[in-house]
């Protein structure tokens, strides 16, 4: 169960509990058991969410992968500049 758990979200990135008992046919019940287990472990990330359907609240569990943030691409970032320091130790230009 655990594996098919870990594909899912390998698959589709984040999912809400009840999608991805949906997605494998199994209740949400053991999803939430399983994803407990996974989350205990360090395999995954989850969080309590509350979200809106048609004025409906509904209540469930976000879960992802856990890992480690993919390095920043290599190149220059857009809005970032680079400028040289020309202020002396008092701040101000000399």
């Amino acid at each position: 169960m655990n594996a098919e758990i870990l594909q899912f979200l390998k698959t589709n990135g984040e999912g809400f509990d009840a999608d991805i008992a949906k997605a494998l046919r199994m209740p949400v019940g053991t999803v939430n058991k399983h994803v407990s287990e996974l989350s205990s472990a360090g395999e995954v990330i989850c969080c309590k969410v509350t979200k809106y359907l048609d004025g409906k609240m509904i209540e469930g569990i976000s879960c992802r992968l856990a890992g480690k943030l993919p390095t920043p691409a290599p190149g220059r970032k857009p809005g970032a500049s680079k400028r040289e320091d020309t202020s002396n130790s008092n701040g101000h230009p000399d």
